[in-house]
């Protein structure tokens, strides 16, 4: 097992929130030995805890002051009321997971506020593989831990996906026709680090606009996909309004996107390196509290980076080449950005081997950038 970058609070209850199969069940069985550990897919429990929340306290020893691990707690949410009184009344502490938001968003669940912390999973990062990152896998299989385990990987995600749909999207309740959203979720992986067009997306997957908007709602809500919005902090040129759009895994990704003799390997290759480094961007900003938010620019007239970090640490413009050979024409985003922005730091990630220097652009090789990421980022 990897040794995780994230951190976790002492002695207050928190949220750990992340899509199924990046290695929360794994990482609390190994850094809490001595919690309390109920798992609601083990269906008698849940059955139990959704008849009567108050059994939890039973199931608690009294005076027990070590963690009670709640795993999948959306699958309960009115167990959050239960949760909430017994830290009030008991100084119980908590940690509970999710691997989706969409039922804790009803008005009527307690989302505990100011009792418990929120933190996030993600996939395995560069800097967690240490000596196992190897970029070509990364890119193909992405990083889900078992990706790095299952002797056949293709196999692994595969199965996760339809997993998700199965256990996550049917059995929520979350959509009734299967069909169209298996239809929807190909089609919507060709906006992978694009600018999303979804009424482009409804018409190419036959589905109804409404329905198709509801569909990325999901998406999100289960953390599997995330839109990235548009930077406009004091815009000097006419910016578009659209989001970009991403899976949250290079290799979820891949296995989704269908796969054909039209489908050249520089459009997937491409999506699958921006991906990975917008997964990487996401986990060590978080693990590390760096308070970035992620965006990207475009104007009107078609000049685009490809990501923005803006925080508190400063302004980060990050440009992505899969080409090792570059020419002024890949710089042309940056130098608009830099122009309207004297103050960010701007980054050329590239397929190359050599860290070289354009001006004010510094260029870096994407794999020295992801192993040193966080450098990078302070």
């Amino acid at each position: 097992m990897y040794s995780r970058i994230i951190k976790h609070p002492k002695d207050k209850s928190f949220f750990l929130f992340g899509p199924r199969g990046t290695g929360k069940t794994t990482w609390l069985k190994a850094n809490f030995k001595s919690a309390i550990y109920l798992d609601l897919l083990d269906a008698e429990l849940f059955n139990d805890l959704l008849a009567r929340p108050d059994r939890l306290k039973k199931i608690i020893p009294p005076g027990f002051r070590d963690w009670v691990i709640l795993d999948e707690v959306q699958r309960v949410p009115l167990l959050l009321h239960e949760v909430h009184r017994l830290i009030e009344d008991s100084h119980f502490k908590f940690i509970l997971t999710g691997s989706s938001a969409r039922k804790l968003k009803q008005k009527e669940i307690n989302l505990l506020a100011g009792r418990a912390l929120t933190y996030h999973m993600y996939p395995l990062t560069a800097l967690e593989l240490k000596s196992d990152f190897n970029i070509q896998h990364s890119l193909k299989w992405g990083h889900l831990p078992s990706t790095f385990s299952e002797a056949d990987p293709k196999k692994y995600l595969e199965s996760y996906i339809s997993t998700y749909l199965r256990e996550e999207i049917q059995n929520e309740g979350l959509t009734r026709n299967l069909g169209a959203f298996s239809r929807f979720l190909e089609t919507a992986s060709f906006s992978q680090g694009a600018v999303l067009n979804i009424s482009s997306v409804a018409q190419d997957s036959g589905i109804n606009r409404k329905v198709v908007e509801n569909y990325f709602s999901i998406l999100e809500d289960l953390m599997i996909a995330h839109r990235v919005p548009i930077f406009t902090k004091k815009a000097k040129r006419k910016i578009i309004a659209h989001p970009k759009f991403y899976f949250f895994d290079a290799g979820v990704y891949r296995a989704i996107r269908p796969k054909g003799p039209y489908d050249l390997p520089e459009e997937t290759d491409g999506a699958a390196i921006e991906t990975l480094i917008f997964q990487e961007l996401r986990a060590i900003n978080s693990y590390l509290d760096l308070g970035y938010e992620i965006f990207y620019w475009r104007t009107v007239d078609q000049v685009e980076v490809d990501l923005i970090m803006y925080g508190e640490n400063g302004l980060k413009a990050i440009e992505i080449k899969r080409t090792s050979k570059l020419n002024q024409r890949d710089f042309h985003g940056l130098k608009s950005f830099s122009k309207d922005y004297p103050m960010a730091k701007c980054y050329l990630l590239y397929g190359g081997d050599r860290k070289l220097f354009e001006n004010n652009i510094e260029v870096i090789p994407i794999e020295e950038f992801l192993k040193n990421i966080d450098s990078y980022l302070k």
